[in-house]
């Protein structure tokens, strides 16, 4: 008798990596997920997203450790998405890489000086999210 092979379809923690995705805006998390998918590529773990719509929320979550990416909007109310990754990268130890939605392209300094390790400008373009989400996964990702 042989040993059961382990389903194809069944993952363990070493084959999910943990995103945070930050906006006060559900239409703009769905998009989002949508666009990068279950997985940014296919050399990559599958994604389990974590959502949060408050500044406090996202700060709290990311504090909390274990994401090998952050995915803040910028556009975000009260709190956009270039505070939140001004104040992490300063606060917290090695922190993740930081996506940050941009509105505008002219945004996009902010988000470097925020040191956001990658911008992305709205509406968002399904391939140069995956791009980007999956470049970040491979050059810092934590798993």
């Amino acid at each position: 008798m042989t040993p059961a092979q382990p389903d194809a379809a069944a993952t363990t923690a070493t084959d999910v990596v943990d995103v945070l995705l930050y906006s006060d805006d559900v239409t703009t998390r769905e998009q989002v997920r949508r666009a990068v998918g279950r997985r940014a590529a296919a050399d990559l773990p599958l994604i389990r997203w974590t959502e949060v719509a408050t500044h406090e929320a996202a700060v709290a979550q990311a504090m909390d450790g274990g994401f090998a990416l952050l995915v803040l909007d910028g556009e975000a109310a009260k709190a956009g998405g270039v505070a939140v990754s001004r104040q992490l990268k300063n606060e917290m130890y090695e922190c993740p890489p930081v996506l940050v939605l941009t509105a505008r392209p002219q945004d996009a300094w902010l988000a470097t000086w925020a040191q956001a390790d990658a911008v992305v400008q709205a509406p968002i373009d399904p391939f140069k999210i995956q791009e980007a989400v999956a470049g970040l996964l491979r050059a810092g990702g934590r798993r």
